[in-house]
């Protein structure tokens, strides 16, 4: 009699189409395992992904607004949450595997530092190793989870997370889903939090992207997703010319007049000095990291279990320790 699983693996030949992958035929786990009778190899990777502890840390770490003033603002797990669906609405669209695109959409940011991408300048120019966030990521699932043993996911999960931001020509449809709703969910996003901060209004959006997108975040959502389900097929995702030009368009007029907008980035040269000092101590002092680095520390070293360590911190916790570690407090005589 057959299980929940193999039902589920038959189903998927009747709507993943030829350009999906099918959970039968994934390339397997670094650390092969016994397949569970309830869910495919894809689903299981979905549920050890939002039962990490990384996952939920991603709800107190900067999207891109560091301590914004109010409670509607994208955080990291928002910003996930909205990569996650929009991936799952174009592999639905498209007949790929719906469950890989989940799986690696909600696993694509885990390796994100505190502080957004300030906090990963300031540790790609700390670390001599350089960092990225995406390749924390696959770290962050490979090694660091579960006290050192990793979360052991498919071949095609671990490479979509490592080339969610730059793809490669072998990535699967579902990889590139990923990496394309990765940039249509925070360009969006990322707007509207700007116009919420008054650091934009909406007549200064640039009228291109009002003709061909909308003036509204889900209009804007959903003339670009539409786009791009009508107009790729045959193993290719592909925008229309007029949504691509906009699109790029779109992007780069984020970078110049919100990414590195003065008000809404004033605060961030600060991080620089936190995460520096934060670095300096723990190597420095290397048994005052947490138990659960000391393999990291025997086997690459104390720089590298440092910045493991402040990369997966929390904006909050971050600065918790920066104040109990650096910054006198009072006291009295007992």
């Amino acid at each position: 009699m057959s299980c929940p699983r193999q039902e589920r693996e038959r189903a998927e030949h009747t709507f993943i189409g030829e350009y999906g992958i099918l959970s039968e035929n994934s390339a397997g786990r670094l650390t092969p395992e016994e397949e569970c009778s309830i869910r495919t190899c894809f689903q299981r990777d979905i549920d050890r992904i939002t039962h990490s502890k990384s996952f939920r840390r991603l709800k107190h770490k900067t999207q891109v607004f560091l301590q914004p003033e109010g409670d509607h603002y994208r955080t990291r797990l928002t910003h996930t949450l909205e990569v996650s669906r929009l991936s799952r609405t174009v592999a639905r669209a498209l007949s790929l595997n719906e469950d890989l695109a989940e799986a690696i959409a909600l696993g694509h940011d885990l390796g994100h530092t505190p502080f957004g991408h300030a906090g990963e300048r300031a540790l790609n120019r700390i670390y001599p190793g350089g960092f990225k966030h995406y390749e924390q990521s696959l770290r962050v699932v490979d090694i660091l989870e579960r006290d050192g043993r990793g979360l052991n996911l498919c071949f095609e999960t671990r490479m979509g997370i490592l080339h969610h931001t730059h793809g490669t020509p072998d990535d699967s449809l579902e990889a590139t889903a990923v990496r394309l709703c990765d940039r249509i969910a925070y360009i969006n996003h990322d707007l509207d939090d700007s116009i919420r901060a008054g650091i934009l209004t909406e007549e200064q959006v640039p009228e291109i992207i009002h003709r061909n997108c909308g003036r509204r975040n889900s209009e804007r959502i959903n003339a670009i997703l539409t786009d791009l389900i009508q107009n790729s097929g045959e193993g290719r995702l592909m925008m229309s010319p007029t949504m691509q030009e906009t699109f790029d368009f779109f992007h780069a007029f984020m970078y110049s007049d919100v990414y590195t907008n003065p008000q809404a980035k004033g605060e961030e040269s600060k991080v620089d000095g936190i995460l520096s000092r934060l670095y300096d101590y723990y190597v420095q002092n290397p048994d005052r990291l947490p138990e659960d680095f000391r393999p990291v520390i025997e086997r690459e070293g104390r720089e590298r279990a440092a910045c493991d360590y402040i990369s997966g911190m929390t904006d909050g916790y971050a600065m918790e320790k920066y104040g109990q570690l650096f910054i006198p407090f009072a006291w009295t005589v007992k």
